[in-house]
């Protein structure tokens, strides 16, 4: 391996470390014996990132024999939760690379609730006084253009199995206009909070490798689905797909409706459906399994009022053995 290059080492749980990135080039989860043939390397390497791992603090050590180097930066989403590491090791009189930005973010799965490091927010170039570490997970696509594979990943959401995991290049829009390719890894996890209950999570870690229009991997500003679903918008229609078995929103196609609360921001009103308009809700859920359906339903708004919509939904295949429902919202006494 050479001495010139950082590598990303994921440690969300779920098994060994294995290799995210090396330097600005992503790997797919390769385990550090193939990375390091050299016994003596592999030891150091193994040793720095245990200590690391034990401690969730840098490591700056020079081997016995005094000849080589190893240095690791971990990356933390909580002070107490590490998921990843940045390890470099190289002969002692070898300058240190500059490493690349990568960010740390998890989505909960059982609550649809996305959070993120202070690194990932440092990438997205957000100013310290927008810094909303906790969100909707359907937030995250209003900064990110997705690939092909969008519907794989929503899909692998709605399943929610452990052990499933995920890598792509998507491009990430900072606040200050720039995209970038980013290289997100992921993988989804059962875990027991302190209170004793059972949560799911997706564990991920996003890197950025590069200017998005030098980086062939990454998807173009605008993909070819969107452009034909936006063409084929109404005025006055907002279209959303949203998990059939939670209700929950997925993500926005297009721009969100406006004044409805759905970002899960702090001081904001968490997403609802009115409960009085549950049952409705499921029913249309369950009858798209034979034909399209339509209800009037009240949502929760920004001031923490409701506001009566009319939603017309149709099945969507995400993958071979997933659905979801893309859901068509408007005013209920507008016209067609």
């Amino acid at each position: 391996m050479s001495g010139t290059r950082w590598l990303l080492i994921e440690t969300f749980g779920g098994g060994e470390p294995t290799v995210i990135g090396l330097g600005s080039a992503p790997r797919k989860f390769v385990p550090l014996s193939q990375m390091f043939r050299q016994r003596e390397t592999l030891s150091a390497i193994r040793g720095a990132l245990a200590t690391t791992l034990a401690r969730l603090g840098p490591v700056d050590t020079v081997g016995e024999d005094g000849r080589r180097r190893t240095v690791t930066v971990p990356l933390l989403i909580t002070p107490e939760r590490m998921h990843a590491v940045l390890l470099w090791s190289g002969p002692v009189e070898e300058e240190i690379p500059p490493r690349d930005p990568v960010g740390a973010w998890y989505f909960n799965l059982s609550t649809s609730k996305s959070t993120r490091s202070d690194e990932l927010l440092d990438l997205y170039g957000v100013a310290p006084e927008n810094r909303a570490r906790e969100h909707a997970i359907a937030s995250v696509f209003t900064r990110v253009i997705t690939n092909s594979d969008e519907s794989d990943a929503l899909a692998k959401v709605v399943r929610s199995a452990p052990g499933t995991e995920h890598q792509a290049v998507w491009t990430v829009r900072r606040d200050d206009g720039a995209l970038r390719a980013a290289h997100f890894s992921c993988r989804i996890l059962e875990e027991r909070s302190a209170a004793g209950e059972t949560e799911v999570f997706f564990r991920g870690v996003t890197h950025d490798i590069g200017d998005a229009t030098e980086v062939s991997a990454a998807p173009p500003p605008v993909i070819l689905e969107h452009r034909v679903l936006d063409a084929a918008a109404a005025e006055g229609d907002y279209r959303a797909i949203v998990d059939l078995r939670t209700l929950r929103l997925l993500r926005w196609m297009g721009p969100a409706m406006p004044d409805i609360a759905w970002q899960s921001l702090a001081g904001e009103p968490e997403p609802e459906i009115h409960p009085e308009d549950l049952a409705t809700a499921k029913t249309m859920s369950r009858d798209l399994a034979q034909s399209r359906t339509s209800g009037v339903l009240r949502l929760r708004t920004l001031d923490g009022g409701w506001r009566a919509v009319r939603a017309r939904a149709v099945l969507m295949a995400l993958d071979q053995y997933t659905t979801a429902a893309l859901v068509t919202v408007r005013d209920p006494d507008a016209v067609d």
